[in-house]
Parts: C-alpha cells; sequence; structure tokens
C-alpha cells in the first residue's frame, strides 16, 4: 500500500513553468476548469457543482479556495504544496472505491462534509453536501501527526456509528 495509485496524475510545480507564477496560475486553473468547470463530475452517483462567486480575477471561489490556505477568506495566499496537486481531486473524488482512499461523513460549520482522505499521500478532499448535488469545497495535504490522529480518529468513530 506504500505505491502512489497509478491514477494519481503527477505534480505540476511551478519550476516546470520556470518560476512564471502568472504562466503556472493559468496552467493549474486550466487543469481546474478541465475537471470541474468544463465537465460533469459525479461522486457516487451525486453531481458535483461548483461555488463559482465570487469570481476573483475571472477564476471561481472553488479554485481559489483548493490553492491558497489561511483562515480568513480575505487574506488567504498561494500555497504551492496545494497548487502542485491540482490534478488530484478529481481523480480522488473518482476514485471513492479504492481501498487506499478512506471516505466519511462529518459535520463542519452545521454542514456536512464529505472527506475522501489518501492517507498515504497525506491529501485530503473536501466535499460539501447541499442535498441534492456535491461542492468540490477544498484539497489540501494534512502533514502534521496530530492533524492526521484526528482524521483517524474521525474516521474510525464514523464506521463505528455506521455498524
Amino acid at each position: 500500500m506504500t505505491d502512489k495509485p497509478d491514477w494519481l496524475p503527477p505534480l505540476e510545480r511551478l519550476s516546470d513553468y520556470n518560476g512564471d507564477w502568472e504562466s503556472y496560475l493559468e496552467a493549474i486553473y486550466s487543469y481546474f476548469k478541465q475537471d470541474f468547470v468544463d465537465s460533469n463530475p459525479v461522486f457516487r452517483g451525486r453531481r458535483l457543482g461548483l461555488k463559482r462567486h465570487p469570481l476573483n480575477h475571472g477564476k471561481e471561489a472553488t479554485f481559489w479556495h483548493m490553492i491558497q490556505e489561511g483562515a480568513v477568506e480575505e487574506d488567504r495566499t498561494p500555497d504551492l504544496r496545494r497548487c502542485e496537486r491540482i490534478r488530484w481531486p478529481r481523480p480522488i473524488i473518482e476514485h471513492d472505491a479504492d481501498s487506499r482512499l478512506k471516505v466519511w461523513a462529518n459535520q463542519r460549520r452545521g454542514e456536512r462534509r464529505i472527506c475522501l482522505w489518501l492517507e498515504q499521500e497525506s491529501f485530503l478532499v473536501i466535499l460539501a453536501d447541499r442535498g441534492k448535488y456535491l461542492l468540490p469545497w477544498t484539497a489540501y495535504l494534512v502533514e502534521q501527526p496530530h492533524r492526521q490522529r484526528k482524521l483517524q480518529r474521525e474516521y474510525e468513530v464514523y464506521w463505528q456509528n455506521q455498524a
């Protein structure tokens, strides 16, 4: 289980664009657009919508949430580790039956969220449950051991309660 899944795309690195942030931003946005704007992804038979507004520089809110970090929405900053993995959320969503993924639901800020954790890569995708559809909410690396332990406990409790 230490092998990276063959369905997981390679990282998209800033260095592949000679350190040119604007070119890089357009390239990673094109992957996001291809995966979530120009197509109709589904998760377990439910369609994925998109949080489009507020648009910032012509790019949807979900895109910015997937590539930036920070607690205050207006002060979020790009996270290169998130940017490099912009091609990962859709394949993770589409391969939810892969035994290397841990999938469960939780409550965050009064909303039901679906978590898809590719633990071996320390990468988490969050979907917001809107009833008839889901929104890709965010995706990020979970590198802190205490956060990983918390996710593991949450996953175990969820499945114990399902039994």
